[in-house]
């Protein structure tokens, strides 16, 4: 997949933000926007005016996706972007449901030119194999012209109709923690849906003001069909470079007025949390290994922790290697979805889960995905993503908590509440 690549010039990661706004506005361009803050995800990708796509509903089997996506992601030139919904994971899985399919399986596309910005360097690259074409984004490249300030919104507990409200969701977590006691699963992920009357909002604008305001590492716009997916996720899934594995689970969240080290060591030393960590990085170890060589397969930096949207997360890496005649989608489907948003074990938490939850969960829980080549892939997990359809002018934001023993209800409630917190009217919950 060797696009020819040309150096455009320095740019600055704000400048870039800009120049992504603009092919946003004008081609409806897909963005993976990574933030300097977070050193790990310093690349952006801006696709524009895609050019192929590959779209799966479900009924496919597991197996045809497989082969329908190295077909589509390994031939010809250029990354692939796109996105993999949750309940793709029931047919992988084997789970029955009966709910009404809302997405599509998967959503990947192929562009005419992609826009790469690394902020390690401060570079702004061009992939496009049509030199007429490459010489046309070049000229479109604005000179100027910023991305206009707008006030995020905030929507009022009132105005939220939530699949599971709070009576539901404290229902939810005590029917997990008798699943518990009866052994059919020892770490569950309970997600509410809150649906909400768009109204003006223009969801472009809203991904960078939310980028600006709420910067994580693994923000994304990607439009499919009369729907846009807004993914704001500081949670790496997988990523796989030249061959070389990583994964970054996030168990542990505590919320927080003003960062201070204490709170950091709260958080470390809390009997709860690290179970749900480590009960997560122990499936993630067992999800890789399959695809990975024998005995490469290590965790690192266990119970590290970051602040991201005013909540201290925990998490831990994973790293592997791939195997001989491994590649990165058959690593990618192997562990889809991923442990942190299912529970473990994964197959009963996943049917527990489609019992409990009376919303599918489309992209979110899924796997918002660039795929560069066989031994190369970055994948985020969609925590703290939103879906905007543009003929209903609703917007529907998923939140969740991880459930295990010793879980209190009302205290699970009002984690999932702080997830929503980019969204909330803070004065109405």
């Amino acid at each position: 997949m060797n696009s020819p690549s040309i150096i455009l010039d320095s740019c600055s990661f704000e400048r870039f933000r800009e120049i992504a706004y603009h092919f946003v506005c004008e081609q409806e361009a897909d963005v993976l926007l990574g933030s300097p803050k977070f050193s790990d995800s310093c690349i952006s990708y801006l696709g524009i005016d895609p050019q192929d796509e590959l779209l799966l509903h479900p009924g496919v089997s597991g197996a045809e996706v497989s082969a329908q996506m190295k077909e589509f992601c390994f031939t010809g030139d250029g990354p692939v972007i796109g996105y993999l919904s949750y309940e793709l994971g029931h047919e992988l899985r084997g789970v029955e449901s009966c709910k009404a399919a809302e997405f599509p399986f998967l959503h990947l596309k192929k562009y005419r030119a992609v826009l790469i910005h690394d902020g390690g360097n401060s570079s702004l690259s061009l992939l496009c194999s049509d030199e007429t074409y490459r010489s046309v984004i070049v000229d479109s490249i604005p000179q100027n012209g910023g991305v206009p300030d707008v006030e995020l919104p905030s929507f009022a507990e009132k105005d939220i109709r939530m699949s599971l409200d709070k009576q539901g969701y404290e229902e939810g977590v005590a029917r997990t923690l008798e699943f518990i006691r009866d052994g059919l699963t020892y770490q569950l992920n309970l997600t509410t849906r809150l649906t909400m009357a768009g109204g003006d909002l223009d969801p472009v604008l809203w991904f960078f003001a939310l980028h600006k305001s709420y910067p994580a590492a693994y923000y994304a716009l990607f439009s499919s069909g009369e729907k846009v997916v807004v993914s704001t996720s500081p949670e790496l899934f997988l990523r796989v470079e030249n061959g070389c594995v990583l994964s970054e689970p996030i168990k542990g969240t505590q919320r927080f007025d003003e960062y201070s080290e204490e709170l950091v060591r709260s958080l470390q030393s809390s009997v709860k949390e690290d179970s749900e960590l480590s009960m997560i990085v122990d499936l993630i170890r067992n999800d890789i290994s399959a695809d990975c060589r024998y005995g490469s397969v290590v965790v690192e930096d266990h119970k590290s922790v970051f602040a991201v949207d005013n909540l201290l997360q925990m998490f831990s890496r994973v790293r592997g290697e791939l195997a001989d005649g491994r590649d990165c989608i058959d690593l990618l489907l192997n562990a889809f979805p991923g442990g942190s948003i299912t529970g473990c074990p994964k197959k009963s938490s996943m049917e527990l889960i489609d019992k409990l939850e009376p919303h599918v969960r489309g992209p979110y829980c899924g796997s918002i995905v660039l795929i560069m080549g066989p031994q190369d892939m970055v994948a985020s997990i969609p925590i703290r993503t939103a879906v905007y359809n543009r003929e209903t002018k609703e917007l529907d934001y998923w939140a969740g908590s991880g459930i295990v023993i010793d879980s209190n209800p009302e205290a699970e409630y009002r984690e999932t509440i702080a997830k929503a917190g980019k969204i909330l009217d803070p004065e109405s919950v």
